[in-house]
């Protein structure tokens, strides 16, 4: 396990290369958002995502969300893009908003039981993101073991996850330090499954909706 310092340029570097040496090479690495501190693996190694559910304890029942690092890159993991997906993307993306979309059929990944779905988002953070575009979409949950609440710094997940981590990048506290908000739009209708630091009001302002009808 080793841990880089973010803060310093050079360490980033090095961390960054690190990291995603180890997530090719199948490996679990910890990587700071905009909103909580995420465990991560390279999202079409099914080993390595088998890996990450195991080092938080958690069953396939739960399935992986995916970290993209640009917005185009959402293209070729999708069946179509809903038109509330392009404008919730516009409004919120980079940022703390998940979408649960329909994935492409062909994609040869495994994230757990997802039913044909995948939750995506792109985070509002340069060390992620530059990891991300070095990687490709990853595979990410947050940094801590179930039932504990997620780690909002590197310390924290460290704490939790040890050594079933190889990197781990410490950028300092997560700005948001609350996990993201997730609108599912695989229905007619979009329906918000967690209320986080992006609020219903702001989402029904996109959408043209009430509150009332994205939380119903």
């Amino acid at each position: 396990m080793t841990l880089y310092d973010c803060a310093d340029t050079d360490q980033r570097a090095q961390g960054i290369a690190a990291a995603a040496s180890a997530a090719r090479s199948g490996r679990l690495v910890v990587m700071p958002t905009d909103t909580v501190y995420g465990i991560g693996a390279d999202a079409f190694d099914s080993a390595a995502v088998a890996a990450l559910l195991a080092a938080k304890r958690r069953g396939r029942d739960m399935p992986v969300g995916v970290l993209v690092g640009s917005w185009h890159t959402i293209e070729g993991l999708v069946v179509a893009v809903p038109d509330a997906a392009h404008e919730l993307i516009r409004a919120f993306w980079p940022g703390a908003l998940s979408l649960v979309v329909r994935q492409a059929p062909s994609l040869q990944w495994d994230l757990g039981d997802a039913r044909g779905t995948v939750m995506l988002r792109m985070p509002l953070h340069p060390v992620a993101i530059e990891l991300l575009r070095e990687v490709g979409p990853m595979a990410v949950s947050s940094a801590n073991t179930s039932g504990q609440p997620p780690a909002v710094d590197a310390a924290e997940a460290h704490r939790q996850l040890g050594d079933l981590v190889d990197v781990y990048l410490d950028a300092g506290p997560s700005a948001q330090q609350a996990a993201s908000t997730i609108v599912d739009l695989t229905a007619a209708t979009p329906r918000i499954l967690r209320v986080g630091p992006v609020s219903a009001e702001a989402i029904g302002t996109v959408l043209g909706m009430a509150p009332a009808e994205l939380t119903a």
